[in-house]
């Protein structure tokens, strides 16, 4: 029997809690990146657990590998050997688990912090610091995600710099961990998810927000005029990291093992999802959990 159910593409998980527990470096502002640089190899190997537990999607580790962060940082002459590295170790986990049908997307982060609007640069600055790592990123992937937009105007930037690629794009907004349904800018997601329907995003994408909070926010989605898609975080609070801080402070939750996440995650299919994974502290073990039980359900994955 055929199952009537929609297809459920699986993207990877987060990369960075995951790299922390794989490497005895010390935690930077630019940590993933640093990795790149020191340990390239367990960047790769994660990866391929990514691939093996049944994603389909991975995403390149370069959200830490923008010009604002790496100028910040002191290392602006690496951009094109740091993003280059991040290609490297994307195409190669590909080619080394065998699989066919997994797709690389580029990787279009915040470009100063995560979860915080108000140091965003200026539009024109946004555009052009977005086009730099679209024209290095885009001979080597299959399509755009530009996640964790904390503001309209940044997931507005990121998009139409994606756009010019000619690829397809995905944006993924995050919103404030309660029942709000508000970016963390505090702009209204509806606003938001207009705008990107408006300007042609292949896929809309809730992330990096507690899974309550994509559920409750998940009626201002309009899942009905096109591809969405959700990747929740594990932690209990983002509000400990401030602007060019370190995950250090940041506490994962006890909550949310990969039974308990795989709940959300069914509940987001239910509601019209395509496109499910996972972001902090959601690791290949969450990742295999949801494509055995997806499958269990009668998705496709």
């Amino acid at each position: 029997m055929t199952s009537n159910k929609p297809t459920i593409t699986l993207l990877d998980g987060g990369m960075g809690q995951e790299l922390i527990k794989r490497s005895n470096k010390e935690i930077t502002p630019l940590w993933s990146t640093q990795v790149m640089i020191d340990e390239p190899e367990i960047v790769r190997d994660l990866h391929i657990e990514f691939i093996l537990a049944g994603a389909r999607v991975i995403t390149l580790n370069a959200y830490t590998m923008t010009p604002q962060r790496l100028t910040r940082d002191g290392q602006i002459k690496d951009f094109e050997t740091l993003q280059l590295a991040a290609v490297h170790a994307a195409t190669s986990a590909r080619t080394k688990a065998g699989i066919e049908g997994v797709q690389i997307a580029g990787c279009l982060p915040p470009l100063v912090a995560s979860y915080h609007a108000e140091v965003a640069p200026a539009y024109d600055e946004m555009i052009a610091s977005y086009s730099k790592i679209v024209a290095v990123q885009a001979p080597h992937v299959d399509v755009f995600l530009c996640e964790t937009m904390p503001s309209i105007a940044e997931a507005k930037a990121a998009l139409l710099a994606a756009k010019a690629s000619g690829l397809p794009v995905w944006v993924s907004l995050t919103i404030q961990d309660n029942d709000e349904a508000q970016l963390r800018s505090g702009e209204p997601l509806s606003q938001a998810v207009a705008m990107l329907h408006e300007l042609g995003a292949d896929a809309i994408l809730l992330n990096c927000s507690k899974p309550e909070a994509i559920l409750a926010a998940w009626p201002q989605m309009q899942s009905d005029q096109g591809l969405t898609g959700a990747y929740a975080n594990g932690f209990t609070s983002v509000d400990s990291l401030k602007p060019g801080g370190t995950v250090k402070s940041m506490e994962s939750r006890s909550d949310l093992n990969p039974q308990a996440y795989a709940e959300f995650a069914l509940q987001w299919a239910k509601h019209g999802a395509g496109l499910i994974g996972g972001c902090c502290e959601v690791g290949p073990a969450h990742i295999a959990q949801l494509a055995k039980r997806f499958t269990q359900a009668g998705y496709a994955v």
